[in-house]
């Protein structure tokens, strides 16, 4: 297999870019009252924390230091010391649950914003898109990068402001508590801040190796679940674990990587904390023993340093967490300004009342690569109400042309048409009532029977029954347990090949399109089936336009022109009879067919 997801560098994001942080901010405008009451509450947070080393200070010099003081006295002061000190505990608790709920709430609800307009936008990109881009790594951009962005908003935008005004707030009481002791610690300052840019740096670099790993290893995934048929069909568990195996590997030695830098810088900076704890009780109980500090002071003093490397920690692994997000905010973005080349036409055309169904293709041009054309000027004229087959080998440009009538892609050169109205100038949905396409591969939503026929064309049930009865495919309801309110996909009734190509027929039909095409319909369905769908199909021909792309000679047959292409350009092309007859290409993809043991 490729080398999964060597396409997505993973890298870190800029914090710089104003442009990335505006359309964050975007998100957050609709929630500003609540961001505004969490960072109301950091402050609260930030104070309640902050005064509890200074209750510390006054129990002990007013009340367990102060000798001049009765042991009632001192013993009523240190209560009141302490019930002052569980209350203030229990405000900060309180206001830490509150902010968290509100912090959570904002980033669950734009994540959840985000994720619904990228959904919603990938569902309008074209197909060269999704072929350009790998499953897998699409799934990552709806899933890990949107977690990424959720543990920004939820743990960085308001705790961080947080933790900075804590930073600022002990640096101020320090020096106002004590000049000398505050200039001692600022020796860990520059150290302190060495170490968080290192361990940042590093951990932006980690950060990224795993993303990257991370992205190969839902790409191989995705690829291998999806390809499981194949996988077995030609004894490839084998290869495909031990690939898996190396993937799983690389992510796991990249996550401890990670783990062990985590694990070197917290007990540095634990030391240094520990170090800087040790020189202020040297020098503080120096002071104490000159008079020059009381005991209250160098407590409350050591409780700030503390307090003060706190902030460090969480600065420095806040960091890589922004980095990781705003890696995966530019990957989000970015995937939302990615436009569609099959645009919207600027005043789409009313669809017409009536459609008499004459498509034509006009020296046709297109290439999926820009280098290799698979179509080479082709001009084909359906007239209103023909049936006509295109047949021909894989690669021939059939399903292109498919593709290119319903809009998936846009031919380089040439034009298609439909009553004389360019496609382009239809709304895209309205294009696709107009062409109606049998696929041999058919999507089964997890809901009924009916559910699955109607989709959203608005038939009512009776209608669908009457669609049913008229195509003779009320046999196949009628084999169901629970006829149209048979649960199918997946965890329900599975259904056939056969069965499936029917539900396809009668979901198209329902929206009575003025064109039909048939790719490859036919070619897998069984024979029970089949003599259902012969009246199906019969009554699908009937009053419309058909384009057939088809193996089966049956359905060839029924056709009342037959086109044969090779190599993107029309070759031979009349009637089954004339062309059998001229013995050229078509005869031979028959005689072809019939080795096969696909022929009538």
């Amino acid at each position: 297999m490729k080398a999964f997801g060597d396409e997505d560098d993973g890298r870190a994001g800029s914090l710089s870019d104003i442009n990335i942080w505006g359309r964050i901010l975007r998100y957050s405008t609709r929630h500003w009252p609540a961001l505004t009451s969490a960072v109301l509450l950091s402050f609260f947070v930030t104070g309640g924390t902050l005064a509890l080393p200074a209750l510390l200070q006054h129990g002990i010099d007013g009340f367990i230091t102060a000798t001049n003081l009765d042991g009632a006295a001192r013993l009523a002061g240190l209560a009141s010391t302490s019930l002052w000190y569980g209350l203030l505990v229990l405000l900060v608790f309180g206001t830490t649950f509150v902010q968290t709920i509100v912090l959570e709430w904002i980033g669950q609800t734009i994540m959840h914003r985000i994720r619904q307009d990228l959904f919603a936008h990938i569902l309008r990109l074209d197909l060269q898109f999704f072929n350009d881009h790998p499953t897998g790594r699409l799934v990552t951009r709806l899933t890990n990068d949107i977690q990424n962005m959720y543990e920004m908003f939820t743990s960085v935008m308001v705790t961080l402001f947080n933790e900075m005004v804590r930073l600022l707030a002990i640096i101020v009481l320090l020096f106002l508590m004590n000049v000398e002791l505050a200039l001692l610690m600022t020796i860990f300052v520059p150290v302190s801040a060495l170490v968080t840019i290192l361990f940042a740096r590093l951990a932006r670099a980690g950060f990224r190796a795993i993303r990257r790993q991370l992205v190969r290893l839902n790409s191989f995934l995705q690829e291998a679940i999806s390809g499981m048929t194949i996988l077995q069909l030609f004894g490839r568990e084998g290869k495909s674990l031990r690939e898996f195996e190396d993937l799983s590997h690389g992510y796991l030695e990249r996550t401890l990587s990670q783990i062990r830098l985590f694990g070197t810088f917290m007990p540095i900076t634990e030391f240094m904390s520990s170090l800087a704890t040790a020189l202020i009780l040297w020098y503080g109980g120096g002071e104490i023993l000159r008079s020059r500090l009381t005991l209250g002071e160098l407590v409350a003093f050591i409780s700030y340093m503390r307090l003060f490397f706190q902030p460090l920690r969480e600065l420095s692994q806040k960091y890589s967490i922004v980095q990781s997000a705003m890696a995966s905010a530019e990957r989000i973005f970015q995937l939302l300004d990615t436009g569609s080349r099959i645009a919207e036409p600027d005043r789409p055309i009313a669809r017409p009342a009536v459609i008499r169904g004459e498509l034509r293709f006009d020296k046709v041009r297109f290439s999926y690569d820009q280098h290799q054309p698979v179509l080479h000027d082709l001009s084909l004229t359906l007239r209103p109400g023909q049936a006509v087959a295109l047949v021909g080998t894989t690669g021939s440009g059939k399903t292109t042309l498919v593709n290119l009538l319903l809009r998936f892609y846009e031919p380089q050169a040439g034009s298609i048409t439909i009553d004389g109205i360019d496609i382009a100038r239809f709304a895209l949905a309205d294009l696709r009532t107009i062409v109606g396409v049998i696929l041999q591969d058919v999507l089964i939503l997890q809901d009924s029977l009916l559910a699955n026929i109607v989709m959203n064309s608005g038939r009512s049930r009776q209608e669908v029954e009457a669609i049913l009865a008229r195509t003779g495919m009320a046999r196949f309801v009628g084999r169901l347990p629970l006829g149209l309110d048979t649960l199918i996909g997946e965890g329900g009734h599975e259904l056939s090949s056969g069965e499936k190509q029917l539900l396809a027929f009668a979901r198209v039909l329902c929206r009575a399109p003025a064109i039909l095409v048939l790719d490859e319909a036919t070619a897998a369905i069984d024979t029970e089936s089949e003599n259902i769908l012969e009246e199906a199909i019969a009554d699908s021909f009937r009053g419309r336009t058909s384009l057939v792309i088809a193996h089966r000679l049956s359905t060839i047959r029924r056709a009342d022109h037959i086109i044969a292409m090779r190599h993107g350009r029309i070759v031979e092309q009349g009637s089954h009879d004339e062309l059998m007859a001229a013995g050229g290409y078509y005869a031979e993809l028959v005689a072809m067919d019939r080795h096969n043991g696909n022929g009538e």
